[in-house]
């Protein structure tokens, strides 16, 4: 396992005891999707932390859960829910983050990430302190409607009617999705859900949902496709993850809407070339493949061979069924 997913991990595993005395008795199925991984992946949690705790590593010294798919509970926390304490380098840095990201819509709730940038500073004035109330009274600026009604529909696991526009076609548009996550991709915020009238998961940039209603019915995306959203990962820039290099078609601009593609280069005739990050080569090719020439595949070279191969595959059934290739 590369560093870059150990370290992933470890944040994980560091948030999961808060997180759960916060939310005592909370299911698999819940805590894995507030958590953004699969229920299998935290169950793998869950036993990887039953064997964590302080030195000694003795009974009463090891984190104690009762867990199952039904519910979770810590009944021995080994001191991870202790009051924190920062030095001035550890706070300054999350202050970076926390200020970084509570600018990207949608990503936290700006009210209680701007109280702990308060408690942070208030610990910085206090010599590295522990953290404390904020002295800041400050109201923090107000979110935009139509992110606060995603935020609360993802958290109420509603269905949302959403008017929004679409930059490659230039046109606004009115859809019913279920939210499934919000995720940043290049240093854009988007909610990422089951859109019903395409029929597939897809992404919204927060910046070009113009409005958003959070519907009286619960949000019900297909086990599939959330299976997949969370096994792709696709918004770790992990190295040790594939990277595809794309070429795409000036008709088909609109794909950059819908996966999270980072654009690289704008050529004369409006193609653009892109990067991806996929999880499996045989699930990336059958992608591709779907597009037809409206993508070109630059790279990897397995990548480029794969489309290949099965493009000759297909090539040769319908030329054993008769039909002429032209």
């Amino acid at each position: 396992m590369s560093n870059t997913r150990l370290s992933v991990r470890l944040s994980r595993l560091l948030n999961m005891i808060p997180y759960f005395i916060a939310n005592p008795g909370i299911s698999a199925a819940e805590a894995a999707a507030d958590l953004g991984v699969t229920t299998k992946q935290l169950m793998s949690d869950l036993n990887q932390l039953w064997m964590c705790g302080l030195p000694g590593y003795g009974p009463g010294d090891l984190i104690d859960l009762s867990f199952s798919e039904e519910s979770i509970e810590v009944t021995f926390s080994a001191g991870i829910d202790r009051p924190l304490r920062l030095t001035s380098t550890e706070a300054t840095a999350l202050l970076v983050a926390l200020r970084s990201i509570v600018e990207m819509p949608g990503m936290v709730d700006p009210t209680a990430a701007h109280a702990a940038i308060a408690k942070i500073e208030s610990a910085i004035v206090g010599g590295g302190a522990q953290i404390s109330e904020p002295r800041d009274s400050r109201m923090p600026p107000a979110e935009a409607p139509a992110v606060a009604e995603v935020r609360s529909a993802l958290a109420r696991q509603r269905a949302l009617r959403l008017v929004y526009y679409s930059a490659s076609r230039d046109v606004v548009s009115e859809r019913i999705v279920d939210p499934i996550r919000i995720v940043l991709v290049d240093n854009n915020s988007y909610l990422q859900a089951w859109c019903r009238q395409a029929e597939g998961v897809r992404l919204f940039r927060f910046d070009r949902i113009e409005a958003a209603t959070e519907l009286d019915e619960p949000a019900r995306p297909p086990s599939h496709a959330t299976e997949a959203a969370a096994a792709l990962d696709l918004f770790q820039d992990d190295p040790a993850v594939p990277l595809a290099r794309l070429r795409i078609h000036p008709d088909y601009g609109w794909v950059l809407d819908q996966y999270p593609m980072n654009r690289l280069a704008v050529h004369p005739d409006g193609s653009l070339d892109v990067t991806m990050r996929f999880a499996t080569l045989d699930w990336m090719a059958r992608l591709l493949l779907g597009f037809g020439a409206g993508v070109t595949v630059l790279g990897p070279p397995e990548l480029v061979a794969a489309v290949r191969e099965r493009s000759d595959a297909a090539l040769a059934v319908y030329a054993e069924a008769g039909f002429e290739i032209r």
